[in-house]
């Protein structure tokens, strides 16, 4: 297949139409992008954990962790750099390449940049890519970050810009934007997607993948959420999401943004097998693995072992993670640097 040329001029005509195709027209299409840019039987492994959970002062209707909503999660300080370690050596053996780390801010103060630095220095010496969400971002925050050996930051559009304030009021959608830029001006690697089934339009689905892929730069990871729906949140009771029309969206996401690694990311565990394996078909290749993202649950490795066996799938080891340590979620047994199905360079 030709080079796909990358556009950063997408109508939303354009995208809606993609969404109306048959479903197989739009897998077929989605598919075949899929795999003249990626391994398509490959799939990145990340691991996210919540480094300062709950108390979070913002509204975002989907989240547990806004202080003002009662859903049982507690208010916790920043995690010290050791058990932040033992978490992410225990992600490494379960076979994660890359680490994320959660923050619940509205964006960190001057005062703990330093002590989230230091965090990501000692994951960063582990052999890990990095990622941390950590909010809105202030003045040099970026730039320092990067300097500890930050590799990816996450900030998410979460849904269409006409759709935003029906789901977040306490920021506007233009300061994730300016956030976006602040990234992408330290150097670092964005990871930025958004969420799917909090009561949005098929075309204000089209929007959220509008503004993605007219983005100056296409985020290198796009996260695909599907609302995992948590007693006490305003979208609790909302109404659940075809799952073919979530389908819909990653096979589009990957026809508007063909060289970004879709990440299968939070729903999952709502997820039947028959569902994600259509949606790696449609251009999914990356998931985070583990039993927790944050504070909601998620498909246990020994599943997701089970699953990529019954799909002749195998992980992704980015290029430059030659060392020896991690384990190949497709066999369960440690990597021995190049002679397993794991890919790592020996």
């Amino acid at each position: 297949m030709p080079e796909v040329l990358l556009r950063h001029d997408w109508t939303r005509a354009e995208i809606a139409a993609l969404f109306a195709l048959p479903f197989n027209d739009l897998l077929y299409r989605a598919h075949t992008v899929h795999a003249a840019h990626h391994d398509a039987n490959a799939v990145q492994i990340s691991t996210l954990l919540s480094i300062k959970t709950g108390g979070c002062p913002e509204d975002c209707a989907y989240c547990p962790q806004a202080q003002r909503y009662h859903t049982g999660v507690a208010a916790q300080k920043l995690l010290e750099v050791d058990e932040v370690v033992a978490q992410a050596k225990a992600a490494k053996a379960a076979g994660a390449s890359r680490f994320c780390m959660g923050a619940a801010w509205r964006g960190p103060k001057d005062r703990d940049i330093p002590k989230v630095a230091a965090i990501v220095r000692a994951v960063k010496a582990l052999g890990l890519e990095t990622c941390a969400t950590l909010g809105l971002l202030g003045e040099g925050h970026a730039q320092a970050l990067k300097g500890a050996g930050l590799d990816y930051y996450n900030h998410n559009l979460d849904t269409a810009p006409e759709y935003y304030g029906e789901v977040i009021h306490t920021r506007e959608f233009d300061d994730r934007l300016d956030t976006l830029e602040q990234i992408r001006e330290a150097g670092l690697k964005t990871c930025c997607g958004g969420i799917i089934g909090m009561g949005e339009t098929r075309e204000q689905r089209a929007g959220l993948l509008q503004a993605l892929a007219n983005l100056p730069e296409h985020p290198q990871s796009v996260p695909i959420n599907q609302l995992v729906p948590v007693p006490g949140t305003p979208l609790e009771h909302a109404e659940k999401l075809d799952p073919f029309e979530f389908v819909r969206t990653i096979a589009v996401a990957r026809i508007v943004m063909p060289k970004s690694i879709v990440r299968l990311s939070a729903g999952r565990r709502q997820m039947d097998d028959a569902v994600q394996a259509l949606c790696f078909f449609a251009g999914a290749g990356s998931i985070f693995a583990g039993d927790k993202l944050l504070t909601t649950d998620n498909p246990d490795v020994a599943h997701d072992r089970a699953l990529f066996a019954r799909l002749d799938l195998h992980p992704l080891i980015p290029a430059g993670m030659t060392d020896t340590g991690h384990a190949d979620l497709y066999t369960g047994e440690t990597c021995c640097n190049g002679s397993c199905s794991c890919g790592a360079a020996a």
